[in-house]
């Protein structure tokens, strides 16, 4: 009850620093713009699904670059061999060159003429470690094998992901979008997130086209029908043209678009939309050598790999200017001017996972999520207020400040809010109030064990927090892990847990005890009525849960075998996350959908089975489609076939496109996060108890884990990311409740001697009952109030999280405590007579 003026100082000033932080999220841009410039002013980031946009994943082509690093070797290879007078034929296979000699007498010769091809490069995946040639020459059978080393890949593949970053950065800064996320993922991957950049289709062109621009002199005397009929000359080859027509053009590049240094949109005399350029001043003399040597040539302009035009030079332009000119539309010839300025990409990039997000569906998600979160937390206040009275008060306060600090916190951090992310700021308003429960239950406890008001709070909050500290660091586990191997939206739902679980445990603690502090300093009541509801909600029932406990186990068998055998039959309803394929989501523009129409529709488009479905409200829809044959490429196309389809008579609100290589990555992940949470929890419940209570504890987890899952195939929800991101919180849930368990039988077991360890169990059940009940109670409120509010995007997320919470209430009560009989606990008694010293006997076996 001695609260230092430092502890007080400490609330007030992370209270005004909270008031701060958020003020931004609610003013104006002008009003914000009069404010002084020390205060904060950061606001909180809206994810994509808020506030719409495009999220891609680029993936380096491993293909690309290693047949252009081979190309160049052989080359080189030909051309030292060739200077060395020493005749070859060189064939690719993979990696790897195949040099056949014309003299196989002359293979030491040629060894050494290819010696110096052999660079060093840096080792290792991002170019660290000790220098390894870059190619290894070897023989066998008279042949010469070089081949391209791992060392060599990878350190191209390194360079070639921080080149393509900062091209990709130019490119969209040119675009004039905010905020845009770009930033390397692992060895080979490039994550771009643009807010508010809804045209996905333009934003990819954008992205991942390569624009490599060369020039190229057309070869004279032949045309390339006659080429493909005749051989090709030495030194050619046959580029596919815009208009459909190949051309047969020089290999040697004229000059390349790395000599441009500025491009942009413009119209020629005929009002036809193309795009100028200007090159650097050795460009520009390179440029006025080549047109003035081949007037009355023609000049193909080659856009990555496709001639996009090949006029006939009429004069020589010595001015280092020019335009290209071809079917273009206004928007794709600004497009190109950007690329062209930007330069081009090192290396062709893939996109293996789209998720774009329409404006419309991303406000009608933040009003869902506003109302979820209101009515969860309006729900909440309210049963305190009728559980606590004057105390649900106080907890009501902590739980305003506490959602106040989240949010003052994701403003400085400049975190990302998702809608997953508002579900967990929902899951905190329900459970935060549970570290509140346990301290006034702990309070009332002590008064019915006679203690004055003044020594019953005291010794309350002091004794609830270890408890408070154990149920809450087992969620912490859970939502680190989360962060760790989630991505996307399963990440911003880590961080707002992270996040409550710690301001849960500075407003329980400090907040409520300052409130409640002061409140008995000045009023010095003379008794003290904690819980209103107390004779509905008896101090300790004497419910007979070990006598029950051979009942429960038998019925957790049987719900365990039969869940098993329904997952096993009748499977779960895998999303793309975690399939591959495509997901789009569509509104009616007028009335309802039409299903059967849409799936005539749809099915017409040749690209293999169409799954359409309602999703939510009548004029809603949701369309999924199976991985499509070929590459990434196929699938995006799949994608506009069918937003092509539909697009007169409904809005596309959302897509999502996961690759089949990412979707089997994220269940490897899915899995793997859910296993290491569980090994983490448990390691901590070992090391602050016994291995008992961890034993128990796994066996509770896996129980809950299995019905979770079951849900899914029960009801056939879609079960994706985001239901991984359910299944751990069920568990840091479930392990919250079942260490408070643990705790108070802990400490039973510590303060009677010689109570078996049934009656123990039994006790501290009993104990413990009223605050699961009310802790149930308000975290169930504030899920159903996400399951009824919170939209269709989340309802599986969130409907399995509300099961969960009566999963993990059962399996701490029937699961994890009466486990404990089985797994040899000693009381007290029995730790006593086991150590006490054995008397030492005579050779005649009498004592000593």
């Amino acid at each position: 009850m001695k609260f230092p003026p430092f502890r007080t100082i400490a609330v007030l000033l992370v209270t005004l620093l909270s008031v701060l932080a958020v003020m931004p999220n609610f003013l104006s841009e002008q009003t914000k713009a009069g404010l002084p410039d020390w205060l904060p002013n950061q606001e909180i980031v809206l994810g994509l699904d808020l506030q719409g946009g495009s999220h891609l994943l680029l993936q380096v082509n491993r293909d690309d670059i290693v047949e252009g690093r081979i190309s160049d070797i052989r080359r080189d290879a030909r051309a030292s061999l060739i200077e060395a007078g020493i005749g070859s034929l060189i064939t690719t296979n993979g990696a790897t060159l195949n040099v056949e000699l014309t003299d196989p007498s002359q293979l030491d010769d040629a060894r050494n003429a290819l010696a110096p091809l052999a660079q060093p490069v840096e080792g290792g995946i991002f170019g660290g470690g000790t220098a390894a040639p870059e190619i290894e020459i070897t023989t066998t059978g008279g042949r010469i094998l070089i081949t391209l080393t791992e060392d060599a890949i990878s350190s191209r593949m390194s360079s070639l992901v921080a080149q393509s970053l900062e091209v990709i950065r130019s490119r969209i800064d040119e675009v004039g979008t905010t905020e845009p996320i770009i930033q390397r993922q692992g060895e080979d991957r490039i994550l771009v997130q643009v807010p508010g950049f809804g045209d996905s289709e333009r934003l990819k062109d954008l992205i991942s086209q390569t624009a490599r621009l060369t020039f190229h002199l057309v070869y004279p005397s032949m045309t390339a029908a006659q080429a493909q009929a005749q051989g090709l000359p030495a030194g050619t080859m046959l580029v596919p043209s815009s208009d459909g027509f190949d051309e047969l053009l020089y290999e040697d590049v004229a000059i390349g678009g790395e000599e441009l240094v500025d491009a942009q949109p413009a119209f020629d005399q005929n009002s036809r939309p193309v795009v100028s350029f200007r090159f650097n001043t050795q460009g520009a003399i390179t440029f006025g050598e080549i047109t003035s040597q081949n007037v009355g040539r023609r000049f193909a302009i080659v856009l990555d790999g496709q001639v996009i035009t090949a006029p006939t030079i009429q004069q020589p332009i010595t001015g280092g200017t020019g335009q290209i000119s071809g079917n273009f539309t206004s928007d794709s010839a600004s497009d190109l001017a950007v690329l062209l300025r930007a330069g081009a990409l090192p290396a062709t990039l893939d996109v293996v996972e789209e998720r774009t997000v329409g404006p419309s569906l991303g406000a009608d998600s933040i009003n869902a999520g506003v109302t979820a979160g209101l009515i969860g937390t309006a729900g909440v206040i309210i049963f305190m207020l009728a559980a606590y009275g004057l105390f649900g008060v106080f907890a009501n306060i902590a739980l305003v400040l506490n959602v106040g600090m989240i949010l003052a916190a994701l403003s400085t951090l400049g975190a990302t809010l998702t809608l997953p992310g508002i579900a967990g700021i929902v899951l905190t308003v329900g459970m935060a109030v549970d570290s509140n429960v346990l301290i006034f239950e702990r309070i009332r406890e002590e008064l019915g064990a006679g203690r004055s008001p003044f020594q019953a709070i005291d010794s309350g909050f002091r004794r609830a927090m270890t408890t408070i500290v154990d149920a809450n660091v087992t969620t912490l586990i859970a939502a680190v892990v989360l962060f760790f191997l989630g991505s996307g939206p399963v990440q911003g739902f880590a961080v707002t847990l992270a996040i409550g679980v710690l301001t849960t445990m500075f407003t329980a603690y400090l907040v409520t005890q300052l409130l409640v502090t002061t409140w008995f300093q000045n009023r010095r009541p003379k008794t003290l009525k904690v819980n209103v509801l107390q004779r509905f909600l008896p101090l300790e029932p004497k419910l007979p849960f070990m006598n029950w406990r051979k009942f429960g186990f038998a019925f957790t068998l049987v719900l365990l075998v039969s869940t098993v055998a329904l997952e096993a039959t009748r499977g779960l309803n895998l999303g793309i996350d975690f399939t591959g394929g495509s997901a789009i989501e569509l509104q009616a523009n007028d009335g309802d959908a039409d299903i059967g129409d849409l799936r005539t529709r749809l099915g017409d488009l040749g690209i293999g089975e169409v799954q359409v479905q309602e999703f939510g409200s009548p004029s809603d829809v949701l369309v999924r489609i199976g991985t499509q044959d070929g590459d990434e490429t196929a699938q995006q196309a799949a994608v506009q076939q069918v937003t092509n389809a539909v697009a007169e008579d409904y809005e596309v609100r959302r897509t999502e496109a996961v690759s089949g290589t990412v979707s089997s990555e994220l269940a490897f992940n899915g899995i793997i996060g859910v296993l290491a949470a569980m090994v983490g929890i448990v390691i901590y419940v070992w090391l602050r108890f016994e291995w008992q209570f961890g034993v128990g504890a796994i066996l509770a987890l896996l129980h809950d884990v299995i019905l979770t899952v079951g849900l899914f195939a029960l009801l056939q929800l879609e079960f994706n990311l985001s239901s991984i991101a359910a299944v751990l919180t069920v568990i840091g849930y479930s392990l919250n409740d079942t260490v408070v368990i643990y705790d108070r039988i802990r400490e039973n077991l510590a303060k009677y001697k010689r109570v078996s360890l049934s009656e123990i169990i039994n006790m501290s059940l009993n104990q413990t009952l009223t605050r699961t009940i009310l802790t149930g109670g308000t975290t169930a409120l504030a899920l159903i109030a996400l399951v009824v509010f919170g939209g269709e995007v989340i309802r599986s997320f969130t409907l399995a999280m509300a099961w969960g919470v009566f999963v993990g209430t059962y399996s701490s009560i029937f699961v994890s405590a009466p486990i404990l009989l089985y797994l040899g606990v000693k009381t007290r008694a029995e730790t006593e007579v086991s150590d006490k010293p054995k008397p030492e006997r005579r050779a005649d076996g009498a004592a000593v």
